[in-house]
């Protein structure tokens, strides 16, 4: 198959943005230059013919019809910067300029400098596929088809520098950067080879040049005497008088690589067994702690939490006592060099490292999910002449070679979802030793050289539906070989930390896909490229986002960034203590109270094993499955959900802890009381589906039991001689929001501009109080105005006084639950810590109305409510 290589407008306004920077320069014959003892003749590029100053003006041209900053090339010197994301065909662009330049100004020598042997045989390989493309396109101009520097075939460089005709010489960037590189060795005449390259004075064009910021790599380029350099990356590391820009956000949008969609595996009710994630090491001088996360015996339920450890620290306390860590799980010693950390037990965890016991069944569940995916698409795309392929990345090589675990649970899922032999469709690309054996390897040995060469070589055979290869397995340090446009799924299945970059994962199959003709498929609901990973799309979007604002600089709105001229204060009027309509109803509520609740056992254990047996069913550990589609817009990256399937049931047999100790860390009661409560719920035998799950589940219906019964049984009473102090009302700042106050009648309140609020139900409060008629006077309760409760401390929401000949006291919860049949809240539907906290505060407010009949106390959604709920008018 012969790729076919289009004229796209965006790739046209990338090229003419370097050629139109020398608008002026004439087109003139290639100078001819005598040197040496032989009469060796150089041809060189023609010298800028055109001034600094036309330079600097054909830029800030260039840059204006972008709207790109303006940059000047006093500071910046000749180097010129184009952005394009990765998939939109940047080789092709800066190679086709590499033939406009020609045709336009005659220039004929060019150095393409590249970081890496992967991009290298890439970009050989592109030259290769355009061949034809750029000969009918430019009238056929001579070029040299030799374009790779190797540096036992010198003699290339002396024809590069003597040739009448384009020279593009490829060379990575490692061959000529030190003094010992072969190219930088004087020969026996007292010259270096790289001299020939010096003389011809090329334009240099740089691939990835964020990879050759060093002072190093950048002297070397400096070392070829280019006429000026063209850099070309989408992760631009310093952007030199930037000329062009397509960054992900607009090729997203426009449509001009794949839309991408995450399909997260992850594992449900996974609160079991002894999880270990270390994401960080930290080495002081004379000190180093670790960053763990692990499963934290909360009070309430069992939850994954990241903590500090640091040396002889025991995770079985740091847990909370999980019975779990126990045994040995004393942080002992590290090692910096492999990212380990090891306990007293002898186990050792590394960076990145998934040691939960559900890894396997994750794997098997994206190697599922991938198949599956696949097939669907090849449905669709197949009669369209679409070739579908998937890309499995994995860092251990025995994992697929010699019958390893990923091959047999191919084969075995394939078989099943396919209903065919999986013979044929699947194969790896791996590195070999010299005996022709798979190995791991970093991605920059000889070997990995000619893995990249095999990649390149197979590219368009890879996208013939005559070839049954369909599945391709290949270690991930070979990930910048793989740029297939027909690449529609993408799975990792490292067992160790990956370093790749979301943007590096997904560009493997960004690029458009082509059907049998070699043409581009432009259907953007076909162009979906599904990353199946074993994160959820929140974080895998979170990352990405990142990386795309650190990398390109775009700047998504941030809603949640606070912004500096945002910053309020709020500020109390400064005779507010004497206003008489603030000292009587802060006379009312100023007394502090303290409570005491009385209930049965008997009582207790009916009531909690009512609601055990009402519980959900205690589910077992399930592996499930989540697509979500990005969406790239201006607030950020967000996601719309796609689909998902049903959850798989995992068959694994946990150690089953202590429940009555656990049951008693989490509830306070007696190990009598939780016997006598499991046994007659007849709920037990569910513990061996999900041991936490059953604890935490347990536990928490036995706390909502003590919760209800303690609303139903507590008294508050006063506590001599303790009020609540004056110093509770201090101005602070805060930043303004949608739902900010702004007072316009301070007499009827005790600010002096502006109340922090932060829902629309509180802004319609204050509006209301400050224009109605029946309010005399309210204010906002301050943070550290807290009624103690069995569920914590509460703080309740407003303090409003009614006008009229016998005035009424109120201490209002705004709540909204929505409309119902009839106004005001419904409080079946607040959560039921919140429902619990509004009748503690019923319980403490009739407490204080014994002494003053004309306090009240009331849930409402509106003043109105407030108002029609005593009669007031």
């Amino acid at each position: 198959m012969e790729i076919q290589f289009e004229h796209l407008d965006y790739q046209l306004q990338a090229v003419n943005a370097a050629v139109n920077l020398f608008i002026g320069q004439p087109n003139q014959q290639t100078e001819f230059l005598l040197q040496g003892q032989n009469d060796v003749r150089f041809v060189s590029n023609l010298d800028l013919k055109i001034d600094d100053e036309q330079l600097q003006q054909n830029l800030q041209t260039q840059q204006n019809s972008q709207k790109i900053d303006r940059t000047l090339l006093s500071e910046q010197g000749k180097h010129f910067t184009v952005e394009m994301e990765t998939g939109t065909g940047k080789t092709y662009v800066y190679l086709r300029t590499i033939f406009e330049l020609n045709r336009q100004y005659g220039w004929q020598k060019f150095v393409i400098v590249v970081p890496s042997v992967a991009i290298r045989e890439g970009v050989l390989h592109t030259l290769k596929m355009t061949q034809s493309h750029f000969a009918n396109l430019f009238n056929k101009p001579a070029v040299n088809p030799k374009f790779e520097y190797k540096s036992n075939q010198l003699s290339r460089l002396k024809t590069f520098a003597t040739s009448n005709h384009i020279e593009i010489l490829v060379i990575n960037i490692d061959a000529f950067a030190k003094d010992s590189n072969v190219i930088n060795t004087l020969n026996e005449t007292g010259v270096a080879p790289i001299s020939y390259i010096q003389q011809a004075n090329p334009i240099v064009m740089i691939d990835e040049p964020q990879n050759m910021e060093t002072d190093i790599r950048r002297n070397a380029i400096d070392s070829l005497n280019p006429l000026f350099t063209l850099r070309y990356s989408a992760t631009h590391k310093n952007a030199y008088n930037p000329i062009f820009s397509l960054n992900p956000v607009q090729a997203y949008q426009l449509g001009l690589v794949k839309q991408i969609e995450v399909d997260s595996v992850l594992a449900e009710n996974d609160v079991n067994g002894a999880y270990l994630n270390l994401t960080e090491i930290k080495v002081a001088k004379q000190s180093w702690s670790a960053k763990i996360e692990l499963l934290f015996n909360d009070k309430k339920a069992m939850k994954k939490k990241e903590i500090r450890v640091k040396p002889n620290d025991d995770l079985f306390e740091l847990s909370q006592q999980n019975e779990m860590y126990r045994t040995g799980f004393m942080l002992s010693g590290m090692d910096l060099d492999s990212q380990m950390v090891e306990f007293a037990n002898g186990q050792q965890i590394f960076v990145g490292t998934d040691h939960s016991a559900l890894k396997d069944d994750i794997q098997k569940m994206q190697i599922r999910r991938t198949i599956d995916e696949h097939l669907k698409k090849e449905q669709k795309l197949k009669p369209l002449g679409i070739k579908v392929l998937s890309l499995f990345f994995i860092d251990k090589v025995e994992n697929y070679r010699n019958n390893g675990k990923f091959y047999q649970w191919f084969e075995q899922i394939y078989q099943e979802l396919a209903k065919e032999s999986a013979q044929g469709v699947h194969n790896g690309y791996f590195s070999q030793d010299k005996k022709g054996v798979a190995k791991d390897t970093n991605g920059t040995t000889q070997a990995d050289y000619d893995t990249y060469a095999l990649i390149m070589r197979d590219k368009e055979t890879l996208l013939s539906l005559d070839n049954p290869l369909r599945f391709i397995f290949s270690h991930s340090a070979l990930r910048e070989g793989w740029d297939n446009p027909n690449v529609f799924q993408i799975c990792p299945l490292n067992d160790t930390a990956s370093e790749m970059k979301k943007r590096q994962e997904i560009g493997r199959g960004l690029r458009l896909p082509v059907n049998q003709q070699g043409e581009r498929n432009y259907e953007r609901n076909q162009n979906i490229l599904t990353v199946i990973a074993n994160e959820s799309y929140d974080s895998f979007a979170s990352k990405l986002q990142q990386e795309i604002e650190q990398d390109c600089g775009v700047q998504f709105d941030k809603s949640q960034i606070k912004k500096r001229e945002d910053k309020k204060a709020v500020r109390y009027r400064k005779d507010f203590s004497q206003h008489p309509e603030f000292q009587a109803i802060w006379e009312r509520i100023k007394q502090q109270t303290t409570y005491r609740v009385n209930f049965t056992q008997a009582e207790l254990i009916k009531s909690a094993v009512e609601k055990i047996q009402k519980m959900e069913t205690v589910r077992a550990t399930q592996i499930k499955n989540q697509r979500n589609r990005l969406k790239f817009e201006q607030q950020g990256i967000t996601g719309e959900l796609k689909g998902n399937s049903s959850p798989i049931k995992i068959e694994t047999q946990w150690e089953i802890p202590d429940l009555l100790a656990e049951l008693q860390k989490k509830t306070g009661l007696t190990r009598l009381t939780l016997c006598q409560i499991l046994q007659q719920s007849n709920r037990l035998h569910e513990v061996k589906n999900n041991p936490q799950r059953f604890i935490d589940l347990t536990a928490e219906k036995i706390n909502e039991t003590l919760q209800q019964i303690m609303a139903d049984g507590v008294e508050y009473h006063r506590i001599n001689g303790k009020t609540y102090e004056m110093t509770l009302f201090k101005d602070f700042e805060f930043y303004l929001n949608q739902y900010s106050f702004k007072v316009k009648d301070s007499s009827k309140t005790i600010y002096d501009d502006y109340i922090a609020l932060d829902s629309q139900t509180e802004y319609r409060f204050a509006q209301h109080c400050e224009s109605s008629d029946d309010v005399q006077f309210y204010f906002k309760l301050p943070e550290r105005f807290k009624i103690p409760t069995p569920l914590g401390n509460y703080n309740p929401d407003w303090a409003v006084v009614f006008k009229g000949q016998n005035k009424i006291y109120f201490v209002a919860e705004t709540k909204n639950t929505g409309k119902g049949i009839q106004a005001g809240i419904d409080r079946s539907k607040l959560r039921s810590t919140e429902d619990l906290k509004i009748t503690y505060a019923e319980h403490n407010f009739a407490a204080l109305k014994v002494d003053y009949p004309d306090l009240e106390y009331k849930a409402v959604d509106s003043v109105e409510e407030l108002a029609a709920s005593y009669k007031i008018s």
